[in-house]
């Protein structure tokens, strides 16, 4: 009897494809096309794939994604402030929305309808003649603030800050922890200038988050036992700047700082074990508070 001549490997997934390659992992035959490359030899597509399900994807020393590092949110912020400076200035049809306003020798721009319609507001009579404010149910100031600006001078300042430490702490917390600390800690700036501030005295500005900022990169660069003794200096300045300079909102800048530091310590110090939770627990109790407080000055100025 004669014997059958030997068969010649097919690939699993391309049967009419002869191969004498195997995956290193199921040792199943694989053509070309569904060659992966490994550490050693090849593999087919599922184990591949399979791989990468077990594997942990890489986290930040405070849980975030290590895609921060490439500073997306950052950019974007920075991005959308310059978009509604521009569509302030357009909205102003040729006032002094970019220059020629109060502040910094008159070099601060001046309101505009849209920063009318979205700086903090307590209560006041609008330009249009009608009663406007937080107190009359505008909650959206509160967040609409912190992206409008008084000039092209009050931008550019600001988002200098923001990208020097914006790029720090997104690489550091990822993009989402970044993010929850920029929009918290301008939130309580606002929510401090609602509080402490005339009721018909406007304000805006990216300087209540980046006050957030400051208080968060010395903690998270202490908290990974980096030296922070060059960032002090740079924060003491900004606070005498906001305490000589005219113009400037106080409880502003000092509500952002300490809401900004409350919110890097949820980020920072939450247990390992239990990190998102804690630290999506702490933002969230950060934020009610607010509203409370928020909630009580309008009820304030109502009754």
């Amino acid at each position: 009897m004669s014997e059958s001549p030997p068969t010649t490997p097919v690939c699993y997934r391309h049967p009419g494809r002869e191969t004498y390659v195997r995956c290193t992992r199921c040792d199943r035959p694989i053509c070309p096309d569904c060659m992966r490359e490994a550490s050693v030899g090849h593999q087919c597509p599922e184990c591949v794939n399979e791989g990468r399900r077990s594997v942990r994807p890489a986290r930040t020393a405070f849980g975030g994604g290590t895609a921060g590092r490439h500073g997306y949110v950052t950019k974007a912020l920075i991005a959308l402030n310059v978009l509604l400076m521009l569509l302030s200035i357009a909205s102003d049809r040729g006032g002094d929305a970019a220059v020629g306003g109060s502040g910094f020798g008159g070099l601060m721009g001046g309101g505009t309808p849209l920063t009318n319609w979205g700086s903090v507001l307590g209560l006041a009579v609008l330009p249009d003649g009608t009663l406007g404010g937080i107190a009359e149910g505008q909650w959206y100031r509160l967040v609409t603030a912190m992206f409008l600006h008084y000039g092209v001078v009050h931008l550019l300042l600001n988002m200098w800050a923001l990208w020097v430490l914006g790029r720090s702490l997104e690489a550091n917390l990822g993009r989402v922890r970044f993010a929850a600390l920029y929009l918290i800690a301008g939130l309580g700036g606002n929510v401090a200038a609602y509080l402490f501030s005339a009721q018909n005295s406007a304000t805006a500005g990216a300087s209540t988050a980046i006050f957030g900022l400051f208080a968060a990169l010395l903690i998270i660069e202490r908290r990974m036992g980096r030296d922070i003794s060059q960032i002090i200096p740079i924060l003491v300045i900004n606070l005498v700047f906001t305490l000589a300079v005219p113009g400037i909102s106080i409880p502003g800048h000092f509500g952002g700082l300490v809401v900004g530091a409350l919110m890097a310590l949820v980020l920072a110090y939450a247990p390992r074990s239990r990190r998102t939770l804690v630290q999506v627990a702490g933002g969230a109790i950060i934020l009610l508070i607010l509203l409370g407080l928020a909630f009580f000055r309008s009820t304030a100025l109502l009754g």
